[in-house]
């Protein structure tokens, strides 16, 4: 009897369990019509997908289902049927382009085209003066290939729409398809007589089309004509003459700016505003000749006038980065700019607001007239001034111990350094006084001291501090006490002290003792590095160069390969002006030294040197 009860339970217990397989099965099969269309469209059955579509556009002649029947009917050749479907929808959408574009297409497709023609004469004739109508007639027509009914499209919009609304982009973006490179320029200028909120974007949109830096080709001479053209027929529009500024600033024909900016600020009398804004765009890109030029020009308008003191200062500041950055002018050229700056500080005083001006002074009699003591002289002079804050201080002591540095001072340097350091800690310049105080006892040799502090500021919150830390780190754990009395070391951090006292000769004799000496020793790459660096502090560029390619020839697969590119990247970047070279240097740390610390700098400024630039279009709002 127990055996009969097993049985039975054990068969009904299979018997559920193969019901609710059979339910699972079911559902896992399409059963409405719309999931049966899908599976059959999905698995490329077409014929069998057709019926379901059928039904399913019949209840509801959605787009999705029109596509699908229709793409169904074309499969199997039922061109009647494809033709009739299309017309119902036209009906359902009330004469959508779109439909009407479709059907036009349909004829042509089976060789039908006198009927394809008259739909599409129809849908241009019927225009009506409605600009989204028309810039979307334009684009179906676009999109098919119709570049013809295309132009046709807004040649009829343009004569219904008169003067109420531009089809410049679309113009242009035709004439730009068809090659007609000077009738696109053409219509993207007069967008800006049109509106010149849009000159930027139609200044982006040229950047694209136009090569700037190729001067001699048909393109960039078909531009700068008509600019020209449009500024001389048109001598009192600013926007003219903006535009033929815009185009040699970026042809980098800076001088030629000028010229335009200086007779239009003389025509309108602007009060020198563009001249300077000018000069600031000349700074920046190294032209310091034109900006020294332009900057005259608004300080000669008198001292009167807004700007008169602004164009003194940028003066000013534009021959102190032109000594720091070129490094090799006259001494007769920087004594005339010390003379400069003497002039005007004896004219508007020595004050908190004048400070940056005596910083940039104390700076050039240091490093570049060779008169340490005036600039110490000057700066001690600058701590009495009243209302200097806190940061101002501590900014006067920095540049008074780099200088006694210089001088020779070390301790005395080391000193303001640490008050620096005591006072802002947590601050940037506390980190940058800790580092130059850390540099100090490493020239002095304590190098367990000096690694301690370094140790501290890898982890800063400065890059740029905490790289400068990362490096001498690196310098001292990697070289220090390779030899038994640690005498390399010391001479080469004292050949390093000599290179940041101008004492070029005698750094040099130091690193070759040291190569004679010890000839395999580690240090061969960074002397290397530190000979380049002498070479840069003088502005002499090439030499710079060399030891730098000196190094990467054979230290290639060293610690400072990474370094070298980078710095040679910056060199052709910021001092000699090559930008292709200083990308291709950058280039080489991204690919290559994937896990250098100038990764980060290096990407962004090879993006901003290959002029990486987000731009959106949309003439949609062009009335605003």
């Amino acid at each position: 009897m127990k055996g009969i009860k097993k049985s039975f339970f054990t068969s009904t217990f299979l018997s559920i369990l193969f019901f609710i397989g059979m339910l699972q099965t079911s559902y896992a099969q399409p059963t409405s019509d719309a999931q049966l269309a899908d599976y059959y469209y999905a698995n490329g059955e077409l014929s069998k997908a057709k019926e379901y579509y059928e039904k399913l556009y019949k209840k509801n002649p959605i787009k999705t289902y029109f596509e699908r029947y229709y793409e169904c009917l074309i499969s199997e050749n039922d061109l009647k049927n494809a033709e009739k479907l299309i017309k119902q929808q036209l009906q359902n959408s009330n004469g959508d382009v779109e439909y009407n574009v479709l059907l036009a297409q349909f004829y042509e497709d089976n060789q039908q085209q006198p009927k394809a023609e008259k739909i599409y004469k129809t849908l241009i004739d019927e225009l009506r003066p409605n600009p989204t109508s028309i810039i979307n007639l334009f684009n179906v027509f676009k999109a098919k290939g119709k570049n013809d009914f295309a132009f046709q499209t807004i040649q009829k919009g343009r004569s219904i729409l008169k003067n109420s609304y531009p089809l410049n982009f679309q113009f242009a973006e035709y004439y730009g398809a068809i090659k007609e490179t000077k009738k696109m320029i053409q219509e993207y200028l007069s967008l800006i007589d049109y509106n010149s909120g849009y000159m930027e974007p139609i200044q982006n949109l040229l950047t694209r089309v136009i090569d700037f830096n190729n001067t001699t080709s048909e393109d960039y001479n078909l531009l700068k004509a008509e600019l020209l053209q449009r500024a001389q027929s048109k001598p009192n529009d600013a926007n003219a003459t903006e535009m033929v500024t815009w185009f040699f600033i970026q042809s980098r024909d800076f001088n030629a700016a000028l010229i335009q900016e200086q007779a239009l600020d003389k025509r309108m009398n602007f009060s020198g505003g563009r001249v300077y804004d000018l000069g600031i765009i000349c700074i920046e890109n190294n032209d310091y000749t034109t900006a020294r030029k332009a900057f005259t020009y608004v300080k000669n308008l008198g001292q009167d006038k807004p700007l008169f003191y602004q164009a003194e200062n940028a003066m000013l500041n534009t021959r102190y980065k032109e000594i720091t950055t070129l490094r090799n002018l006259s001494a007769s050229d920087i004594n005339e700019t010390v003379s400069e700056y003497e002039k005007t500080l004896d004219r508007v005083g020595k004050s908190n607001k004048t400070l940056p001006l005596i910083l940039e002074l104390a700076h050039i009699q240091a490093f570049y007239n060779d008169h340490s003591q005036k600039a110490i002289d000057l700066l001690n002079d600058a701590l009495t001034i009243s209302r200097l804050t806190d940061i101002q201080k501590a900014e006067v002591k920095m540049k008074l111990g780099d200088i006694l540095v210089l001088y020779g001072d070390v301790w005395e340097a080391s000193l303001y350094y640490m008050q620096i350091d005591k006072d802002f800690k947590f601050e940037p310049i506390g980190q940058e006084a800790r580092f130059k105080n850390a540099r100090i006892f490493y020239y002095d040799g304590e190098f367990n001291y000096a690694q301690s502090q370094l140790d501290v500021l890898k982890q800063g919150t400065s890059r740029l501090i905490s790289n400068d830390a990362i490096e001498l780190s690196l310098l001292i754990t990697d070289n220090f006490g390779l030899d038994s009395n640690y005498t390399a070391m010391f001479w080469f951090a004292s050949a390093d002290l000599l290179i940041e006292q101008h004492k070029y000769d005698q750094a040099f004799q130091l690193f070759d003792s040291i190569m004679i000496k010890f000839p395999y020793h580690s240090l061969g790459d960074e002397i290397l590095i530190k000979k380049s660096k002498a070479m840069q502090q003088q502005g002499r560029w090439n030499d710079a160069i060399n030891y730098l390619d000196e190094l990467l020839k054979f230290y290639s697969n060293d610690i400072l390969a990474d370094d070298a590119w980078f710095i040679k990247g910056d060199i052709y970047q910021n001092h000699l002006f090559d930008n292709e070279k200083a990308m291709d240097c950058y280039k080489e740390v991204l690919f290559n030294y994937k896990g250098s610390i100038h990764t980060t700098e290096a990407r962004k400024r090879f993006r901003e040197l290959r002029g990486d630039k987000v731009v959106e279009i949309n003439d949609t709002n062009l009335d605003n």
